[in-house]
């Protein structure tokens, strides 16, 4: 399970970024939370496109390879999500830890 899952963080890298861009340049922008980038004037439908996709097939994959690994574990249920969905973020985490670290 934590082999999947890590190897699924990974590929999380690149959606969850994506989700982060989005977020600080538009709803979080407009509450005041952060600032729009300066060169992103687009607007939001760009995003959406490609988010949508992005997103949905990362979770879709994401789900059901977790479902099949979890019948093939016979491990409890809300055990096994809650973990798998804190090991799918160690990439992005760490790659965010060492971004700032440097």
């Amino acid at each position: 399970m934590v082999t999947v899952n890590l190897v699924l963080g990974f590929f999380a890298v690149i959606p969850l970024w994506a989700l982060w861009f989005f977020a600080a340049n538009f709803p979080l922008a407009a509450m005041g939370l952060t600032r729009r980038e300066p060169t992103e004037n687009d607007g939001v439908f760009p995003w959406l496109v490609i988010l949508v996709p992005l997103v949905g097939g990362f979770l879709a994959a994401w789900s059901l390879t977790n479902l099949l690994v979890r019948r093939r574990t016979g491990q409890a249920a809300r055990p096994y999500w809650a973990a798998s969905s804190a090991v799918v973020l160690l990439p992005t985490i760490a790659s965010m830890v060492a971004v700032s670290v440097r």
